[in-house]
């Protein structure tokens, strides 16, 4: 079972615009294939296959309509040739498109030999035959499997001109009837578009490429000879496998997650977080994999490789994220669906209304309906959204910011007041004991908490557990951790033991921080101190700077929570509630205005995932980060400002990018058919269209969002 329901991945190439996704994501679904998502720009594939199709039938499916396939780094089924991208093309083209375009100069130079048709002819044979084998095999599968792509209006641009000049030139009509420059200088100028398209969106993936290449460095990995001595063995971190043993040493990056084993170190995780402050790590601490170490030399275990590894978690994140697509784009997808068949009618139409109506000659009625054809850009439309996102998505990587899905970058918009948790989140959570009482044997009370308090995973419980470590342990007969109330366990004996507030241990009042129980009589009682994060006091200054509510909901008691609050200037406190109480208060506030919830501890979780928009920190526990849309890495809130930023901006670009793909085509179609703008000129301007989409997107790398 869990096979059929596993998540499958492909890599598919020569897809030129989000047009070719959506005939590649329709094929899928065609097919019978579940949650089908196709990145337009860096060519990923997923889907859930839970009728257990063949793989191979897929990728012969995807190939017949004009791609190919690349899984695990392996092209199947051809190799990657002369002229395989589109800059290579361009350049074969030029020479003989400049050439042909040479006789327009004809009133100032003449070139009367290049006036010879078949020498014309025999010139722009070589664009025309790569044109076909490119648009032309694409446009005819996707016709085939009833997906016709942007291909479609391309080849039929370029036939159409081609096919008339060589009527005229079979026919001897003359030279009013030749238009093979036409017909190379589209297929040239769509190469260059589609060139200058790649290059691009490639600078959109600049962020997360950064992250990829980290991935792949040389490890020096500890094993031992026949002597039983150490023996360093350089190898590349993806030989690595969980269990082994490495050394690192200053300056070096950490080749995968591992544990200290031995020595300390400072080490820098900028690279995951977006924070330069190195941080000192010692024994039994973790490393990140693709962090840096800035001083020391350790040896450590090696945790986790290949896709389970915390960046390669990042990294698939970011790209499923760069993949989603937010409410705004549906209805460019649902227009782009329909794009080619609608502009092949007004093509259809701008020939017979001109002809027919306007008594303008065929052959200028015939290139204006050309134009029409190779103007129209469907590519606009589908990669508004992806090349934003894509640029966002990735300088919040860059920031250690995780967007889980782009319908988390969308809901930033609208979001007008944020709910924060106190521990762990506007605190730092590095509790040290404050005081204590209790009415048995002092050893006797610690042993107790200890034996309690280690089964929790709650940074107060963390911090009792270890300054009250005690030999030997009690061994509990059964232990439960009950979600924001606290530890219950039963001894051998039957007696009920309780560690938590004041609600669940027989305490009167919740003065104090921790409460310890036997049988629902009081035992004795905790306090803790917390410090507030440095960054906090100017986080919530630069939320009510842009008019954000900010709300302090906790499990704390009223007199830690209220004090907090006074000292961030938080404008509204509610203390003392259980997970329940917390969502129950969410639903609420969602229901006044948009809410997010800022969280880290597992009673968190479904306040989380109630809000609009839950945000978790990178130390929280794993089902609060499951719970959370928006994931803050660099250890605080302190770049909360910044997702909350780049969410805005990101959605101002998408809609920007949008506003130009609409307008683009609603002027640029009437334009072409009125006979305003030239095939040539038509095939140029559907080439740059994307261009300006692509360089809006990137200007979000340094645009400013805070």
């Amino acid at each position: 079972m869990e096979s059929a329901i596993k998540k499958t991945g492909l890599k598919v190439t020569g897809m030129t615009c989000s047009n070719c996704a959506l005939t590649v994501s329709k094929y899928l679904q065609k097919e019978g294939l579940e949650e089908v998502k196709v990145n337009p720009i860096d060519g990923d594939v997923s889907f859930i296959n839970s009728s257990g199709i063949s793989i191979d039938k897929l990728k012969s499916g995807i190939e017949q309509l004009g791609y190919a396939v690349e899984e695990e780094g392996t092209l199947l089924p051809r190799k990657r040739a002369w002229l395989s991208n589109n800059k290579q093309r361009f350049l074969f083209c030029l020479p003989f498109s400049a050439v042909l375009m040479l006789h327009m100069l004809d009133r100032w130079v003449h070139i009367h030999w290049l006036m010879n048709p078949l020498l014309q002819l025999l010139i722009c044979l070589p664009v025309f035959i790569l044109g076909m084998y490119y648009f032309g095999r694409s446009a005819i599968k996707s016709l085939m499997n009833g997906m016709p792509n942007m291909n479609v209006l391309v080849a039929l641009g370029a036939s159409a001109a081609f096919v008339y000049s060589l009527a005229g030139y079979l026919g001897g009509l003359g030279a009013g009837y030749l238009f093979f420059e036409t017909a190379a200088s589209i297929i040239t100028l769509v190469f260059l578009g589609n060139y200058l398209e790649d290059a691009s969106i490639q600078s959109t993936q600049r962020a997360v490429n950064a992250l990829a290449k980290s991935q792949r460095v040389m490890a020096n990995m500890i094993a031992f000879d026949d002597e039983h001595k150490e023996v360093i063995l350089p190898i590349e971190n993806t030989q690595l496998k969980p269990g082994d043993l490495i050394l690192i040493k200053t300056g070096e990056q950490v080749p995968m997650d591992c544990k200290i084993l031995w020595g300390d170190c400072t080490v820098n995780e900028a690279i995951i977080t977006g924070e330069s402050i190195p941080l000192v790590k010692g024994k039994k601490d973790f490393l990140i994999g693709g962090s840096v170490l800035a001083a020391g030399t350790i040896k450590a275990q090696v945790t986790a490789t290949g896709k389970d590894t915390v960046l390669s978690g990042i990294l698939q994140m970011v790209k499923q994220a760069q993949g989603e697509k937010p409410p705004m784009q549906k209805l460019a997808d649902r227009i782009s669906a329909v794009f080619v068949p609608v502009v092949i009618g007004i093509a259809l139409l701008t020939l017979l209304i001109n002809f027919y109506a306007f008594h303008i000659s065929f052959t200028q009625s015939l290139l204006r309906s050309i134009a029409v054809l190779v103007i129209s850009c469907p590519c606009a439309m589908g990669l508004a959204t992806p090349a934003a996102i894509a640029v966002g998505m990735g300088r919040a990587a860059r920031n250690g910011i995780l967007f889980r899905n782009a319908t988390s970058l969308e809901a930033f918009t609208s979001i007008r007041q944020v709910v924060f948790d106190k521990t762990g989140t506007l605190t730092t959570g590095q509790f040290s004991i404050a005081a204590y009482q209790s009415s048995i044997d002092e050893n006797e009370f610690k042993q107790i908490a200890f034996s309690l308090e280690k089964y929790s995973g709650h940074p107060i419980a963390k911090c009792i557990a270890a300054a009250f470590k005690a030999e030997p342990e009690i061994k509990w007969k059964q232990v439960e951790e009950i979600k924001g109330l606290g530890i219950k366990a039963t001894s051998a004996t039957g007696d009920v033991f309780m560690a938590g507030s004041f609600k669940t241990t027989g305490a009167s009042t919740g003065e104090h921080n921790v409460y310890i129980s036997k049988n629902e009589v009081l035992l004795g009682w905790i306090d803790v101190e917390d410090a507030i994060r440095m960054e906090a006091k100017e986080v919530i200054d630069w939320l009510h700077h842009r008019g954000i509510k900010t709300i302090l909901l906790s499990g704390d008691k009223k007199d830690n929570c209220e004090k907090v609050a006074q000292i961030l200037g938080i404008e509204e406190v509610i203390a003392e509630q259980s997970p329940a109480q917390k969502v129950e208060k969410i639903a609420a506030y969602n229901a006044q205005l948009p809410t997010a919830m800022i969280g880290d501890g597992i009673n968190d979780a479904p306040a989380l995932a109630k809000a609009t928009l839950g945000v978790s920190l990178s130390e929280a526990s794993q089902i609060a980060l499951q719970s959370a849309d928006v994931i803050l890495m660099n250890h605080g809130i302190k770049q909360l400002p910044l997702a909350l930023g780049l969410g805005k901006h990101t959605n101002i670009t998408i809609k920007q990018n949008l506003f130009w793909a609409f307008l683009y085509n609603i002027v640029a179609i009437p334009v072409a058919a009125m006979g305003l703008l030239t095939p040539t000129f038509s095939a140029l301007s559907m080439g740059l269209s994307d261009v300006v989409l692509a360089a809006n997107s990137v200007r979000l790398f340094v645009k400013k969002v805070l």
